[in-house]
């Protein structure tokens, strides 16, 4: 037997450190003008919901960070949601955020795909850590969401056995995320003076939640409606009491 073939693959010893407040964080640039777009619109949605957003951290490009052989890795995903989390009570903005040191782990985590496959949806362990690696086997992230969108492609992993494993979409194309209680899928069309591709959310029900733009425009419409409507039926009360006027009945008497 040879050496290579007895050589066991030593598991990373792990830990959960507290990033320092002057820990130097890369500004990495975004690879992608629709990614911060499609991450706001995936927050704005939920927004509405405090059930869901209470207690909650929801950011993106923001530090998940782990400690693995005595270095600190950092990984910015383009979307996270961790709930629950206590209050950020720091007078200064929070950077980072620790699993276990300072909450539970990310119910999920998502990646939004550039144009071409880099370090984003990378498998490497060592010495470089890629994402896949570092969601899966560090922070064990128990939904890992893949998103292209140029394409519209979406993929969605849950962690089983400590390895993710693909999911099948519902008949509606839909994929449910446990812990938000909420479907995510993709719908196509205009928004922030892009066109394309959008990740977005639907509920039990089947229905859409809507955007902020999107719940204005309602009720403008329910507004003029109702404005319709009321105009309607001054008109009829109007085209009444001439009838009965000219049939000698005073309305006002009735």
């Amino acid at each position: 037997m040879s050496l290579l073939a007895q050589a066991k693959v030593l598991k990373p010893t792990i830990t959960w450190p507290i990033l320092p407040e002057d820990f130097p964080l890369p500004e990495d640039p975004v690879e992608d003008s629709s990614q911060p777009p499609i991450a706001s619109a995936l927050t704005q949605a939920l927004n509405p919901l405090t059930s869901v957003v209470e207690n909650a951290l929801i950011v993106s490009n923001f530090a998940l960070c782990a400690g693995l052989d005595e270095r600190t890795i950092c990984k910015a995903p383009d979307w996270m949601f961790v709930r629950p989390v206590e209050a950020w009570s720091s007078p200064q903005p929070r950077r980072s955020y620790t699993p276990h040191s300072q909450g539970p782990v990310p119910l999920v985590v998502m990646e939004f795909l550039s144009a071409t496959y880099g370090e984003e949806y990378s498998m490497e362990a060592t010495p470089k850590v890629g994402k896949w690696f570092f969601y899966e086997q560090v922070i064990q992230v128990p939904t890992y969401v893949i998103f292209r969108g140029q394409t519209g492609n979406l993929e969605v992993y849950d962690l089983q056995n400590e390895r993710y494993r693909r999911q099948t979409p519902d008949t509606d194309g839909r994929y449910p995320i446990p812990g938000i209680d909420l479907y995510l899928g993709v719908w196509e069309g205009r928004r922030d003076l892009r066109t394309g591709y959008w990740l977005r959310w639907w509920d039990r029900a089947g229905e859409m939640l809507l955007w902020p733009e999107e719940i204005a425009q309602l009720e403008r419409q329910r507004a003029v409606q109702t404005e319709e409507l009321l105009e309607l039926e001054r008109q009829r009360s109007q085209a009444l009491a001439e009838r009965l006027l000219s049939l000698g009945i005073d309305p006002d008497q009735i």
